[in-house]
């Protein structure tokens, strides 16, 4: 069925934004890329070098404590979120982004997923979204069950392509709730069934 059918198809509904949830959902994760590029911004040059740990774990506060409020809050979300493998991520400023290259892009990707079905009314094959996890799983698949490392670079790619199927899919969902006839509810079931049986008594009286 997936395979007889456009990837994609636009929709000619003419409306500018698509869903308020979708915006705001948009809107959110631009401001969380822009917060996780910033951070290493905000801290001393050549502070944080090696933030390697485990997930799940916070292992390098002593790092963030000398830091303001903000690039600590996020780096510590990272410290809890990320396994933070130095060779894994990239550094700005010195220092070691809060996020794995691959979370990084998998950031991105909600970005790009979320604003494309937030400002163009688009109909996505199930197929696309499956294309687009696939990268993600075979490089990183192979990563953790053989000796092959991956690069910077290709994570940031799967994981960009990952994050945009998946805002497209929950996109997808949005919309089609969104699109769905609300149901009837017991009050307004209650009132039809009233009005009917006085139009049956009216009938009967004339």
């Amino acid at each position: 069925m997936w395979l007889g059918t456009p990837l994609w198809s636009l929709r000619n509904d003419g409306a500018l934004i698509t869903s308020g949830v979708l915006l705001i959902l948009f809107v959110a994760s631009a401001i969380w890329v822009a917060l996780s590029v910033t951070a290493p911004l905000l801290a001393p040059s050549d502070t944080l070098l090696d933030l390697t740990g485990t997930v799940g774990m916070r292992e390098n506060d002593a790092q963030f404590e000398p830091l303001s409020i903000v690039p600590r809050t996020i780096y510590i979300i990272g410290d809890l979120e990320c396994h933070q493998i130095a060779e894994r991520s990239f550094f700005l400023n010195g220092n070691q982004m809060p996020f794995c290259s691959r979370d990084l892009g998998l950031f991105i990707g909600l970005v790009a997923g979320f604003g494309i079905a937030t400002f163009i009314s688009i109909q996505i094959n199930p197929a696309l979204l499956v294309l687009g996890l696939l990268p993600l799983g075979l490089d990183g698949g192979v990563q953790l069950v053989t000796e092959y490392e991956s690069t910077n670079s290709l994570r940031v790619a799967t994981g960009v392509l990952a994050g945009a199927a998946l805002a497209l899919l929950l996109a997808m969902f949005i919309i089609a709730f969104k699109e769905t006839p609300a149901t009837k509810t017991p009050s307004s079931e209650l009132e039809e069934a009233s009005i009917l049986l006085r139009e049956s008594a009216d009938e009967q009286t004339d």
